[in-house]
C-alpha cells in the first residue's frame, strides 16, 4: 500500500470512529430525552433543515427516515403530542402541511446538545476558513455517497 492508499484507509477509519462515536452521543442524548431513535433522528433532521432554511413535509420525514408513511404518520403524531412539533399550512401550497419545530424542541435539544457542541466547536475552530471549507465539501460528498446507497 502507497502512502496515497494509507492515507485514505486511515481517514475512512477515522470516519468510523467518528460514526461510533456519534451513535454513543446520540444514544445517550435518547435517555436523556426519553425518545426512541427515530423520534431523535427525526428532530436531529429537522433541526438541520431549520438551519438551513428548509421546509420539511411529513413525506420528507418518511423519506429521510426510511419508514412508511403510517409509522411516519405515528411518530409525528407522538411528537406533536410531546410537545416537540407542530404540523403547520405550507407557506405557499395551502394543501399541504410542513412540520416545525416547537420552541420545546429547539430548547430541549439544544440543553442536551449544547456540552458537545461546545466540545465540537473546540476542535473545528483552530481550522483556518479555507480549511473548513474544504472539510466542509468533503463530508458533504461523504454524506451524498453514503445516501446514495
Amino acid at each position: 500500500m502507497d502512502a496515497h492508499q494509507q492515507a485514505v484507509f486511515d481517514v475512512l477509519v477515522a470516519i468510523r470512529a467518528l460514526n461510533d462515536a456519534m451513535d454513543r452521543m446520540n444514544g445517550g442524548m435518547k435517555g436523556e430525552m426519553d425518545m426512541n431513535v427515530t423520534d431523535l433522528a427525526a428532530l436531529r433532521m429537522l433541526i438541520i433543515r431549520e438551519q438551513r432554511g428548509e421546509s420539511v413535509s411529513p413525506h420528507h420525514v418518511a423519506e429521510h427516515l426510511k419508514i412508511s408513511t403510517a409509522s411516519t404518520t405515528k411518530l409525528l403524531d407522538r411528537l406533536e403530542r410531546d410537545g416537540y412539533l407542530e404540523r403547520q399550512p405550507h407557506p405557499s401550497d395551502r394543501r399541504s402541511r410542513v412540520v416545525a419545530l416547537t420552541d420545546l424542541s429547539r430548547q430541549r435539544f439544544f440543553q442536551h446538545f449544547a456540552r458537545r457542541l461546545q466540545l465540537l466547536r473546540g476542535v473545528t475552530e483552530p481550522y483556518s476558513e479555507e480549511d473548513l471549507r474544504l472539510i466542509e465539501g468533503y463530508l458533504d460528498r461523504l454524506s451524498e455517497a453514503i445516501e446514495q446507497d
